[in-house]
């Protein structure tokens, strides 16, 4: 009876005390999300890049 009591509160408290964002702020966040997660994987894709040269030219040295 416990898990249906929380299940019951649970779905109560999703229903009428949880702001849900509109559609425009959903799509808003949205884009600030694919923004970022753009710019990290360009800042990732730069230090991978930096790094294996940085890399070969050491190991080149020694070959």
């Amino acid at each position: 009876m416990k898990v249906i009591k929380y299940l019951n509160d649970a779905y109560n408290e999703l229903l009428h005390k949880v702001s849900w964002p509109t559609w425009g702020e959903l799509q808003s966040s949205s884009v600030v999300v694919m923004i970022a997660s753009l710019i990290i994987a360009i800042v990732v894709f730069i230090m991978d890049y930096s790094f294996e040269n940085i890399m070969g030219f050491i190991y080149g040295m020694f070959y």
